[in-house]
């Protein structure tokens, strides 16, 4: 079967080569007859089959027989020193247990930032903000007009007042108004959802990449909201889109060392500071694709929230290739050749980004995936490495695994080679899409309004299984993987979807990116 055409990647350029496109991971033999019924069937059969098994074995090899067991709890009854000794053990063994294994961290709700009216910038009014501050050549107007239809953002995107205003007035002053208006936005409703007091919060994480004034964000907020004085408090700065699950993780590992705890998650990026005046067509990129956006997540570690609670926690992990000087170098924030500061995006993103995804999914997958996707893996790297056969590494498919796909909406281009080489349908690519739409890129905090979407959408049942997966600056690649505990009813959410959710999905052309 012929190859797909791949679609043009994120940066433009008058020749594409292979550099510039994510690897295809589906490049493998297909069993087109095996249908998801057989998958969920040839998974759960090896478990029916290996049970007895594995008790005719335990049977066979204990020295043990029934007789023997009832014989012991006779003489148990009957022996007083036995019993105390035994029940010591048991209870021993039991506090152990409990005191050693992971904690279980739940996702008690969350919330997105919807800014104001007067923030949204529809792309007619991008274009003409962008003449009137005269900095742009007339290249780069065309340049930015063409971006701006191809990159997958719609007419309702949010932009700061301070970029907004002719002239534009760049000040910390007005970076700090910023990210006041989102993150307290995000945590004022998130604190009316789950009626959790500020003082409960025991543990604070923040990120932004690229604003991290003195003092912190994480600061602003315990001035702001008065959290109590021992909160064990993080600001994470400079690590890219990818940061929010960072974040989800750091609180994780703090959540096992601090019981009874809640931890406070919130991620952001500002663009006040960061909006490029100049003319590099590497760096004007970023100016089409950012928009304003902030997610304030509750985590527990309390067993008497489980009930009540959204989602559990599973599993996190996190991929870093900054070893690697192209990866590392990918994206970089620098001055180019007049002073002006901004974020270059290097022609080598797309192949970067597939590399450190490839790397997660290959940890990640034997985690999640159903053993009948498994032995596939196992059997083809055993012909590979053993017998030296000649046969193409079988690509498991990760969509068996989840119901639900929150990707990093950082462009149009990535996403459309994502949905291809994860062989996503539309349904499952939708809140991507609709998220790049409605609020653009919101760096680490895209993955919450996707999530949102789906919620929205009523689509979230109990023991649906989500995959979170944020890719970023440095470069890194990070997965969450979320198991819904209760069925979620959308109408008793409050989300920046709600008012809207009938208007979505909708029909966005995908032109090729020349």
């Amino acid at each position: 079967m012929a190859e797909p055409k791949l679609y043009t990647p994120l940066i433009l350029s008058s020749s594409t080569s292979s550099s510039r496109k994510l690897p295809d991971f589906t490049n493998t033999v297909e069993l087109k007859c095996v249908k998801l019924g057989y998958h969920i069937l040839i998974t759960h059969g090896m478990y029916l089959f290996m049970y007895p098994l594995v008790l005719l074995i335990a049977a066979q090899l204990s020295p043990f027989s029934f007789q023997d067991l009832q014989d012991l709890w006779d003489h148990l009854q009957f022996n007083l020193k036995y019993v105390v000794v035994c029940s010591t053990l048991l209870v021993f063994l039991s506090t152990l247990y409990f005191l050693t294994r992971p904690r279980p961290v739940y996702l008690v709700d969350f919330a997105c930032a919807k800014p104001e009216e007067s923030r949204k910038c529809t792309k007619e009014y991008f274009m003409e903000i962008s003449k009137l501050k005269d900095v742009f050549t007339d290249g780069n107007l065309d340049f930015q007009r063409m971006m701006i239809e191809k990159t997958g953002l719609g007419e309702s995107t949010y932009l700061p007042e301070a970029v907004l205003r002719i002239p534009p007035n760049p000040c910390m002053a007005e970076a700090r108004k910023e990210a006041k208006e989102v993150m307290f936005g995000a945590i004022d409703e998130l604190f009316e959802k789950t009626s959790i007091k500020p003082k409960d919060i025991g543990i604070l994480v923040v990120n932004c990449s690229l604003f991290n004034p003195t003092p912190s964000l994480s600061a602003m907020i315990v001035n702001h909201y008065k959290l109590r004085g021992n909160i064990a408090s993080y600001n994470l700065g400079g690590m890219g889109c990818s940061a929010g699950l960072i974040s989800i993780d750091l609180a994780k590992d703090l959540l096992q060392v601090h019981p009874n705890s809640y931890a406070l998650v919130v991620s952001t990026e500002n663009i006040t500071l960061n909006w490029y005046f100049g003319n590099e067509r590497s760096m004007l990129v970023s100016n089409c694709l950012f928009r304003m956006g902030c997610a304030a997540v509750l985590l527990s570690n309390k067993g008497s929230d489980r009930r009540r609670s959204k989602y559990q926690l599973v599993h996190t992990v996190r991929t870093h290739k900054g070893a690697d000087e192209k990866s590392f170098s990918c994206v970089t924030q620098k001055e180019d050749s007049t002073g002006m500061v901004g974020v270059s995006l290097s022609k080598d993103l797309m192949a970067v980004a597939g590399d450190a995804l490839k790397t997660n999914m290959t940890t990640l997958g034997p985690l999640v995936l159903p053993m009948s996707e498994q032995l596939p893996c196992f059997a083809t790297l055993v012909g590979k490495k053993i017998f030296k056969m000649k046969i193409k590494p079988y690509t498991p498919k990760f969509k068996l695994a989840f119901k639900h796909f929150c990707i990093h909406a950082g462009g149009r281009a990535v996403l459309d080679e994502l949905e291809k080489n994860l062989q996503l349908s539309d349904w499952q690519i939708e809140p991507s899409r609709m998220t790049l739409h409605r609020f653009g890129n919101t760096s680490s905090s895209s993955i919450w309004y996707e999530l949102a979407y789906i919620e929205a959408k009523g689509r979230m049942k109990k023991g649906d299984r989500t995959w979170q997966i944020g890719l970023g600056s440095g470069f890194k690649c990070n997965s969450a993987v979320w198991k819904a505990l209760r069925t979620v009813i959308p109408a008793n959410e409050k989300n920046p979807w709600m008012d809207e959710i009938d208007q979505f999905p909708v029909d966005i052309p995908r032109v090729p990116m020349l």
